[in-house]
């Protein structure tokens, strides 16, 4: 996927890995967040995020992702194991239903309660982003 320049500035370089079961809601995340030039990989679950991040990870510099989805792994878990495997890898968690506190989530993250507009996950998206220092 190509970068595409904004007129906020330069998007850091970099892979945002977007888990959300919802089609619909993934392929609208992504749309968003690439117009603003992020380079995006959608996954519709934490099972299928794990596995993409076993070939991937050195790519991946910032997880987004709802906290309930169906499967072994929620985002909660896949969160978790994130942040143990990648600590200095930002995280960035959504949700409707619950906060990264309620959910076990035991790294610091950024949330963002759904619904939100547009404006505010993209504010979210970019201070997440620059939040911690790649490896």
């Amino acid at each position: 996927m190509s970068r595409v320049p904004t007129a906020g500035g330069h998007r850091p370089d970099g892979l945002i890995l977007v888990v959300e079961d919802d089609p619909l809601i993934l392929e609208f995340l992504c749309e968003i967040l690439q117009e603003e030039g992020f380079v995006v990989e959608p996954q519709i679950s934490a099972d299928a995020a794990v596995i993409y991040l076993e070939e991937h990870a050195p790519q991946v510099h910032m997880l987004l992702t709802d906290i309930t989805m169906p499967g072994t792994l929620n985002g909660a878990d896949l969160a978790n194991q994130f942040g143990d495997r990648w600590p200095d890898k930002p995280i960035m968690i959504m949700s409707g239903f619950e906060t990264p506190e309620s959910a076990g989530v035991r790294h610091v993250v950024s949330f963002i309660k759904k619904p939100w507009m547009i404006g505010g996950l993209l504010d979210c998206v970019g201070q997440t982003f620059k939040s911690k220092r790649f490896n």
